[in-house]
């Protein structure tokens, strides 16, 4: 039987199952036998990862020509402007490849946000900011790149959605388990620009 489960991936878990330096692993958070990440999350990222057991599907989830949006909420030092997101829309040459178009807007900082262990560094002579990132794409460290390029270093990075699959209700740790068919996936909607 298919499965298909949604995890907040904590910051620290390593995107595999095993590790020979004992680091955390998938397996540490979902001790469900066979099933495998759709995709991946670099360590230092969180938020939304998929697993499933069903090679198909997997391959669907992560394969860029399925073009399933990803949806990132990103804080970044600095504030950016309109001309570093209009940047950042456009597509970038990142040196190994060029990025596609894709959606970016200044956000609050969300009102769910979990505190991260370890904190993000902060200094007070610089000011942080919150985008929404929506890719359609996922090459490696691919937002990290994209802010950095813009001048705008990401601190804290967290997956919020998939296609139509979304993090919501879900803190770091933990995992719930839908059908394959994707009942009780909610659609992902942008939020809207704040006030800046």
């Amino acid at each position: 039987m298919s499965r298909l489960i949604l995890l907040n991936k904590p910051y620290g878990v390593l995107c595999q199952f095993t590790d020979q330096a004992g680091r955390a692993t998938l397996k540490d958070c979902v001790p469900v036998p066979g099933v495998y990440a759709a995709g991946r999350l670099d360590t230092d990222s969180e938020g939304l990862l998929l697993l499933t057991n069903d090679g198909l599907l997997q391959h669907r989830i992560a394969d860029p020509r399925h073009k399933l949006a990803k949806a990132y909420v990103v804080q970044v030092e600095g504030e950016p402007d309109e001309t570093a997101l209009t940047r950042l829309r456009a597509g970038l040459d990142l040196g190994d490849f060029h990025s596609r178009p894709c959606e970016a807007n200044t956000v609050a900082e969300p009102d769910w946000l979990w505190p991260r262990d370890p904190p993000v560094r902060f200094r007070k002579s610089v000011p942080t900011s919150w985008l929404e990132i929506v890719l359609r794409e996922g090459k490696n460290r691919q937002v990290r790149r994209m802010t950095a390029k813009v001048g705008f270093p990401t601190l804290r990075l967290i997956r919020v959605a998939i296609g139509p699959w979304r993090l919501e209700g879900l803190l770091p740790g933990q995992w719930r388990e839908l059908d394959v068919a994707g009942r009780g996936a909610v659609p992902y909607k942008p939020h809207k620009r704040s006030g800046k």
